[in-house]
């Protein structure tokens, strides 16, 4: 007896969805906050310069304060090609309730947009776990020789509960947070352990693209930025890369971004206590 298999045609109607407000917020030791406010685009949409511009949320009414100072954050507009970048940040004519992030404090963060108000905390932790060292190896790659892959000595303190995220940044260029960048102290707690960490990698490019490799070359000069997070911060950059990087994968199981903005709105508020580590790989 023949077997006949069928196919059914699935045609998803995907709701319309009214644009949200994107928070991305943070305050990091010795900085200035740092605001950028966005609205929501839609999963299919396109996104030109112009109108990446166009999602900006401008004349906001943003405060910060430390628990004894409040501080509302001017509006800045940065040109680049093809449109404008707005952010909010310390408004130099109010010197006196300036913020500047400092170690242990628990900041609060109030915005006024588009006739709604959202609001969210963080804390800037202590320098709880450190980094003692980086080191190289060679990387293991068809051509050895000429690229290198970092490495860690860190030491977490007795009791579960420190978080951290790193970033990387090599010779002249910026700051980039690693594939996944964050990390708990599930394993690791109150050890001293070495890992190999990737270099910072830029999301907007495919991983082992041109100029994005996980690897450093010989010469390069690199600085790892270490930083203790609290668990809020951890949850959302946990939750963000994992969704990230499973976009595209059939298999991948749904997951729902832990932001800790209120009133709805995606995003979050993140404390960063900082540490620096450089190292010269010789050619």
């Amino acid at each position: 007896m023949p077997f006949i298999s069928c196919e059914r045609t699935i045609d998803p109607k995907l709701a319309n969805q009214e644009p949200k407000l994107v928070v991305d917020a943070q305050v990091e030791e010795g900085q200035a906050p740092l605001v950028i406010l966005t609205k929501s685009v839609g999963y299919f949409s396109t996104i030109t310069a112009a109108q990446l511009s166009n999602t900006f949320v401008r004349n906001a009414v943003i405060t910060i304060s430390d628990g004894t100072r409040t501080h509302q954050l001017k509006e800045y507009a940065v040109p680049i090609s093809g449109g404008t970048i707005y952010f909010y940040s310390n408004d130099p004519a109010q010197p006196l309730t300036a913020i500047t992030g400092v170690t242990g404090k628990t900041y609060t963060l109030s915005i006024q947009a588009e006739g709604k108000t959202f609001t969210s905390s963080t804390t800037i932790p202590l320098h709880a776990k450190t980094v003692d060292s980086i080191w190289w190896k060679e990387a293991p790659v068809p051509e050895p020789g000429k690229e290198a892959v970092l490495w860690v000595r860190a030491t977490d303190p007795p009791g579960y509960g420190n978080y951290i995220r790193y970033f990387t940044k090599k010779n002249s260029g910026q700051f980039l947070p690693g594939w996944y960048s964050v990390y708990d102290d599930q394993f690791v707690d109150g050890k001293t352990y070495d890992l190999q960490v990737d270099a910072g990698q830029d999301k907007n490019v495919l991983p082992d693209e041109p100029g994005n490799s996980r690897f450093f070359a010989k010469g390069d000069t690199v600085i790892m930025k270490f930083c203790n997070i609290d668990k809020a911060t951890y949850d959302f950059w946990r939750t963000w890369e994992y969704s990230f990087g499973s976009v595209g994968n059939p298999f991948g199981s749904p997951i729902t971004v832990k932001g800790n903005i209120s009133n709805g709105a995606l995003g979050t508020f993140s404390g960063y206590s900082v540490q620096y580590k450089t190292l010269i790989i010789p050619k």
